[in-house]
């Protein structure tokens, strides 16, 4: 009695033991020389660029006070003129140190008076006073210690609904304007892409905003970029993956809960 010889290593032979399916690496294919040094340039691009805009930027303008500040001065105390070499940053120090001065004399006795007069000169003239009140007033509320001003960064429906843009609150609405409408309106200044220091002054509904988790300077970052700097959501996983905005209807979208309000 013959008995037929299977083959246990051939693939076909059904009585033969199973076959594991192999896996084949994926091999990704090697860089070329030229390749690689393209991406060392890009590399090299991306780590000096940024520091180098940086202190470049810092150079123009510390070279720009120090023009500004050190042609004020008589040439015998001029260090620039007297010394074989140039003092870099020199102007900025006097300034600083000029301001330091300024500040302390207006806070003594003296110093109010020379300002209340000064300012009453100023209020009788037509049209400096109008310029001075108001720069006056724009830097007493950015620079107050306790200014909300530019402290919160928002989202808002504009041009339109649906089209959702980033604005920073400059304040709540007072006046006339409030007074106009039942709402309770906030002040948002919705800066420009790439020069956010122009933009439009909008005065919106505090249930229309949403308030976003972002610093004033990420925020600044976003919209000089425009869009490329993306700062990251600090929430956790679980809230991300949660909208908390619906799709905006034709009909007038429900209210921002409370929480993601200013203030």
């Amino acid at each position: 009695m013959s008995q037929d010889y299977h083959d246990p290593s051939d693939p076909s032979d059904p009585s033969g033991p199973p076959h594991d399916h192999v896996n084949i690496p994926h091999v990704a294919p090697r860089m070329t020389m030229l390749g690689r040094l393209r991406a060392y340039f890009f590399a090299g691009i991306l780590v000096t660029a940024p520091a180098a805009i940086t202190f470049y930027v810092a150079w123009l303008i510390i070279g720009f006070i120090d023009k500004q500040v050190t042609s004020l001065l008589p040439g015998r105390y001029n260090p620039n003129e007297i010394l074989p070499f140039s003092i870099p940053g020199l102007g900025l120090i006097i300034l600083i140190i000029f301001l330091v001065m300024v500040g302390a004399f207006a806070a003594g006795f003296l110093g109010r008076m020379a300002v209340r007069t000064s300012e009453n000169l100023l209020a009788r003239m037509p049209v400096i006073r109008s310029v001075y009140g108001a720069v006056k007033q724009i830097f007493e509320t950015v620079l107050a210690t306790k200014s909300t001003a530019f402290r919160q960064v928002v989202l808002v429906e504009y041009p339109r609904r649906g089209i959702w843009a980033i604005g920073f609150v400059s304040g709540i609405t007072e006046g006339e304007v409030q007074n106009l409408t039942e709402d309770e309106l906030i002040n948002v200044f919705l800066p420009t892409t790439p020069n956010p220091t122009s933009g439009f002054l909008l005065f919106v509904p505090r249930r229309d905003l949403v308030v976003l988790n972002m610093s004033v300077e990420e925020g600044i970052k976003m919209v000089v970029s425009g869009g490329i700097v993306t700062p990251v959501d600090p929430r956790p996983a679980e809230e991300r993956k949660v909208p908390l905005l619906a799709s905006t209807e034709p009909d007038p979208p429900s209210a921002v809960p409370e929480e993601r309000q200013p203030w």
